[in-house]
C-alpha cells in the first residue's frame, strides 16, 4: 500500500501543478508559459531554463496546441508515461470546466458592457504575458550575432514575406545546424547551455507576485 502511494504521490503533484497553469490558457497556450516557467523552473525546479527553451521550441513546432503539449513533454520527463497523462489531464480539466461553465451564460452576458470591458482587459495582459515569454526565450536562444541575425530573419520572414511557420521552423533548424557545423569547422566555440540553478527567491517565484491557486 505504501509502495503505492509513493508511486501515485509525484503524479499527484504533476496533475496539482498544471491544474493550477491550465486556468490563465486565455488567449491560447503562448500566455501560459510565463506561469508554466514559473512553476516548474523557478518553484519545483523540475527542469532547467535552458532546457524549459527546448521543451516550448518542441512544443510550439509539434501538432496540437502549446501549453498541452509543453505539459506532455515535462510530464513524460518526470514520469514516463503516466506523468505525460495526468500532466495532459490537469492542463486540459480546468480549461474545459471553465469553457463549458462560460457557455451556459455566454449569451446573456456577452453584450453586458462591464463583460466587454473585462475581455478587452483579458486581451491586454494575455499581449504582455506573450511578450514576457518571447523575452525569457531570447535571453536563453539569442546568445551571439549569428543567432541575433537568425531571429531577425525569421521574424523578417512572417512578417513581411508571411512564410508559414512550420516553414520558419524548418528554415530555423537548417540555419542552426549549418551555423553549427561551419564555427566547429573555422575552430569557432558553438554555443553550448550553459549549467545554472534556476532563479529562485524566498517562496520560490522569481518575482514576489500572488500565483493563481496557491491560496486554496
Amino acid at each position: 500500500m505504501k509502495s503505492w502511494l509513493k508511486k501515485l504521490r509525484p503524479l499527484g503533484a504533476i496533475f496539482w501543478t498544471f491544474c493550477k497553469i491550465s486556468p490563465v490558457t486565455f488567449g491560447g497556450g503562448y500566455a501560459m508559459i510565463p506561469v508554466m516557467e514559473r512553476e516548474v523552473v523557478s518553484k519545483r525546479r523540475w527542469i532547467k531554463p535552458d532546457e524549459m527553451s527546448g521543451v516550448l521550441s518542441i512544443a510550439g513546432s509539434a501538432p496540437g496546441g502549446v501549453g498541452v503539449n509543453a505539459a506532455a513533454f515535462i510530464g513524460y520527463r518526470l514520469a514516463g508515461v503516466p506523468g505525460a497523462a495526468v500532466a495532459v489531464g490537469g492542463m486540459t480539466l480546468p480549461a474545459f470546466l471553465i469553457v463549458f461553465l462560460l457557455s451556459l451564460v455566454f449569451r446573456e452576458i456577452y453584450d453586458l458592457p462591464k463583460v466587454a470591458a473585462a475581455f478587452q482587459g483579458i486581451q491586454a495582459a494575455i499581449a504582455a504575458l506573450i511578450i514576457i515569454s518571447a523575452y525569457n526565450m531570447g535571453k536563453s536562444s539569442v546568445v551571439d550575432r549569428t543567432t541575433l541575425a537568425t531571429a531577425a530573419f525569421t521574424v523578417v520572414l512572417l512578417l513581411v514575406f508571411h512564410v508559414h511557420p512550420m516553414l520558419v521552423i524548418v528554415i530555423g533548424l537548417v540555419i542552426g545546424h549549418l551555423l553549427v557545423r561551419i564555427k566547429r569547422k573555422l575552430g569557432y566555440r558553438a554555443f553550448e547551455p550553459k549549467d545554472e540553478e534556476p532563479p529562485t527567491a524566498g517562496n520560490g517565484y522569481k518575482y514576489a507576485d500572488y500565483f493563481i491557486a496557491d491560496g486554496i
